[in-house]
């Protein structure tokens, strides 16, 4: 590493150029050097938004060439959505990873929910869930939401109900990505991109209306990217993921990132249980006792089956 390498944090990737921030404000447009690409790892991007990286500055140009990439404290990965055995890393070095979920249109699944949660977990980020459209709940609807927090948060997962056309929950939800890296995540059309326009107007993110034909949201964002926020702390706005998958896991690893299950671990029959089938199992009990949600059980079963690719 030689002495005019720069070091910075990577703002946006658009597949071959990555929009590096450095100390005081300016942002270098790099690409790779060509060795990195691809070097030890199984994603289809070798750099991520978020990634620390040092890069050469070229010649009197805001351009420059990445020559090594740091550590992470952790990553977020999907599925490729082309190679089934490859991944894609969403972000890196992050706080938080925020699901903005709605119970009005278009609905976030409570599978939907879990598969994120467990994504998550399996990668040692931590996890919240911001239910947005207060404004619009039927009173039923309040009543799932108001269920729904009451399954997550004894969990250890931060729940917020907001409204980001009425500004109901603005304060908490600001409180929440204050000085933190947080990722921002959901559906197409949960009103993610208003959401971070009611509480950093001079973003101006692009919204769309939801199609009533479909009743889902027009993707609005192409590419992962960050924002700084001007009360301290950074957002990554994610484009609208239809999918969440865990890559290379084994059966029995699964309940590892259910928390409620993980406190059971060693309390089964068999050693490798995978509390679908198996005698003896203490997480089935717990099911069976009510002290495990039934819906819980029921998502984590079709993660383990495969059958985790609705939305």
């Amino acid at each position: 590493m030689t002495n005019n390498n720069l070091q910075g944090i990577v703002m946006k990737s658009t597949g071959s150029w990555y929009n590096v921030l450095v100390e005081g404000g300016q942002i270098y447009r790099c690409r790779l050097r060509g060795k990195l690409k691809l070097e030890g790892s199984r994603a289809t991007n070798p750099v991520s938004v978020g990634d620390k990286v040092s890069f050469s500055p070229e010649a009197d140009q805001d351009t420059g060439i990445i020559t090594a990439i740091a550590d992470r404290k952790n990553h977020i990965v999907r599925k490729s959505t082309n190679l089934s055995r490859k991944s894609q890393v969403i972000a890196a070095n992050l706080d938080q990873a925020i699901l903005i979920a709605t119970l009005h249109v278009p609905r976030t699944s409570t599978g939907f929910i879990d598969r994120f949660l467990v994504n998550c977990e399996a990668y040692s980020v931590n996890a919240c869930l911001v239910f947005n459209k207060l404004d619009l709940y039927e009173p039923e609807e309040l009543e799932i939401m108001d269920q729904l927090i009451a399954i997550y948060e004894p969990l250890g997962y931060k729940c917020l109900k907001v409204s980001a056309l009425e500004g109901a929950g603005l304060n908490e939800f600001l409180a929440m990505l204050k000085d933190k890296i947080s990722l921002l995540s959901g559906h197409s059309g949960v009103g993610k991109s208003t959401l971070i326009n009611a509480i950093e107007p001079g973003l101006n993110l692009k919204t769309a209306q939801i199609s009533l034909a479909h009743l889902k949201g027009k993707h609005t964002t192409t590419f992962a990217e960050m924002f700084p926020l001007s009360h301290g702390g950074f957002i990554i706005d994610t484009p609208g993921i239809k999918e969440f998958g865990l890559v290379d896991f084994e059966d029995w690893e699964l309940c590892h990132y259910f928390p409620e299950m993980r406190e059971l671990f060693n309390l089964c029959r068999f050693d490798n249980c995978t509390h679908a089938h198996e005698p003896g199992c203490a997480v089935k009990e717990k099911v069976e006792s009510g002290e495990i949600n039934i819906s819980r059980y029921h998502n984590y079963l079709n993660i383990l089956s495969g059958q985790d690719t609705r939305a």
